[in-house]
């Protein structure tokens, strides 16, 4: 049964159980996602409006810190995000991301997760949500984008999220210049990626992890 964890920096994160996995860092799920996905991806590109493709929707921390960034940047993003496994409202009604934020930013939580999935929401002006329930390995996702947010589990742990079929996928809907981050700095990944057709980099880690990747399409 799936558990929540209070991590670090007092945000939560969840344990699966079955795979011995956290969904996010035990040193801080904010600070890892707020420092991965919006500090080394997000605010690395000056596109306006931009288009990101998330794989992994998971606790949707990543979609919320992006609505946030969108709000206070002033910036159009058009977020889709596949997930095989949606979390239920009874788990992600007890996570305390949005107690974290003030005002309206707080609301952005409830309004990720209550909107259906399979269909475009504007969630707020300057923020479009896709919520797409589906498994990547077995579909082709459609669209162009800017920006690609990796999030699955780890190659460890779902080393089918992780081939080259699956980069060869994500390749296919980047736009050329496009960015690509991931928490993941596996010497295997970083072949996969530059084989699919990125040039990747790797740059220093949040807490309790040495380095991630940031690869751009070529």
């Amino acid at each position: 049964m799936t558990e929540i964890i209070l991590t670090e920096d007092g945000s939560h994160t969840l344990f699966v159980p079955e795979l011995s996995e956290h969904y996010h860092s035990i040193h801080g799920a904010v600070q890892e996602s707020q420092f991965i996905f919006i500090n080394n991806c997000l605010k690395h590109t000056n596109l306006n409006p931009v288009s990101i493709f998330e794989v992994g929707f998971g606790t949707g921390l990543n979609a919320y810190l992006t609505a946030i960034e969108a709000s206070s940047a002033n910036r159009k993003i058009y977020y889709t995000s596949i997930e095989k496994y949606p979390l239920s409202s009874e788990i992600t009604g007890r996570l305390n991301y949005s107690g974290l934020f003030p005002g309206a930013e707080a609301r952005l939580f409830s309004l990720i997760h209550s909107c259906p999935w399979n269909t475009p929401v504007e969630i707020t002006r300057t923020f479009t949500l896709t919520k797409i329930e589906g498994d990547l390995t077995k579909i082709a996702p459609e669209g162009r984008y800017d920006l690609i947010y990796f999030d699955a589990f780890g190659p460890e742990k779902q080393p089918e999220m992780w081939t080259g079929e699956v980069f060869e996928k994500i390749a296919a809907i980047t736009d050329t210049g496009g960015v690509f981050v991931t928490y993941s700095a596996k010497g295997s990944v970083q072949r996969s990626l530059k084989k699919a057709g990125f040039v990747v980099s790797l740059l220093p880690g949040p807490p309790g992890k040495r380095q991630i990747i940031r690869a751009v399409k070529i």
